[in-house]
C-alpha cells in the first residue's frame, strides 16, 4: 500500500478539542482520519458518529440525587408497583 500525505487546515481550537477525545477513545489523529475515510468508501457517505457519552449537567444532578437516595435508609423503598402506586395515591 502506497501512503500519501493529507495536508488540511482547521481551526486549532477545533484540532485541539478533537484530539483529547480521540485520545480518550485510544486513537491518534491520524489512525481517526483514515477511520473516517475507509468507512465513509465503505458507505459511500458520512457514515457514523464516534463519540464518547456524556451526561449533561441536568442528567448528572439527577444521577448523583439517585445515588444519594440508594443509600439513604431513612428514604421508603417498595418492593411492588403496587404499594408505589398507594404511597403516590395513584
Amino acid at each position: 500500500m502506497t501512503t500519501t500525505n493529507l495536508n488540511i487546515r482547521t481551526d486549532k481550537e477545533i484540532k485541539d478539542q478533537a484530539e483529547r477525545i480521540f485520545s480518550e477513545l485510544g486513537l491518534n489523529m491520524t489512525t481517526a482520519i483514515n477511520i473516517f475515510l475507509r468507512t465513509t468508501i465503505r458507505e459511500n457517505g458520512i457514515p457514523f458518529a464516534l463519540k464518547l457519552d456524556t451526561p449533561n449537567s441536568l442528567t448528572i444532578r439527577a444521577i448523583e440525587e439517585g445515588r444519594k437516595i440508594a443509600y439513604d435508609d431513612t428514604v421508603k423503598g417498595y418492593s411492588n408497583i403496587d404499594d408505589l402506586k398507594k404511597a403516590l395515591e395513584v
